[in-house]
């Protein structure tokens, strides 16, 4: 079940930093979603911090499960928030967001099995 945890969590810090770049570089694919919302193209970089926190809060969470507790927890909020402003729009271009979900879901759930909240 540990070998799990690590893999899961480890997976869902890349795909989350991943994103986390292409937010912080200026990629254009954030930007015409956040047009596509209706978001302020400012919050772009907020957003890109937060994905960026919670991929640093996973892997810190190894050390501190307090840390990866939270940080999994934070993911899993941000990611129900952006299917829900998908559909919201009437966009069923949501397999990505719940591909990111369920990463952070499962890392949420291995860590909370493995090492508890704490």
């Amino acid at each position: 079940m540990f070998a799990a945890y690590v893999t899961v969590t480890v997976l869902s810090a890349v795909f989350n930093g991943a994103a986390a770049v292409t937010y912080l570089i200026g990629h254009e694919y954030p930007r015409t979603q956040a047009d596509m919302k209706g978001v302020p193209r400012k919050w772009v970089p907020v957003l890109g911090m937060l994905l960026a926190a919670g991929a640093l809060g996973l892997l810190a969470g190894f050390a501190v499960p307090l840390l990866g507790t939270l940080a999994a927890s934070g993911l899993v909020l941000y990611f129900v928030g952006a299917v829900i402003a998908h559909l919201r729009l009437g966009s069923r271009d949501v397999v990505g967001g719940i591909v990111f979900l369920a990463t952070a879901a499962a890392a949420l759930a291995l860590g909370l099995v493995c090492r508890g909240p704490w």
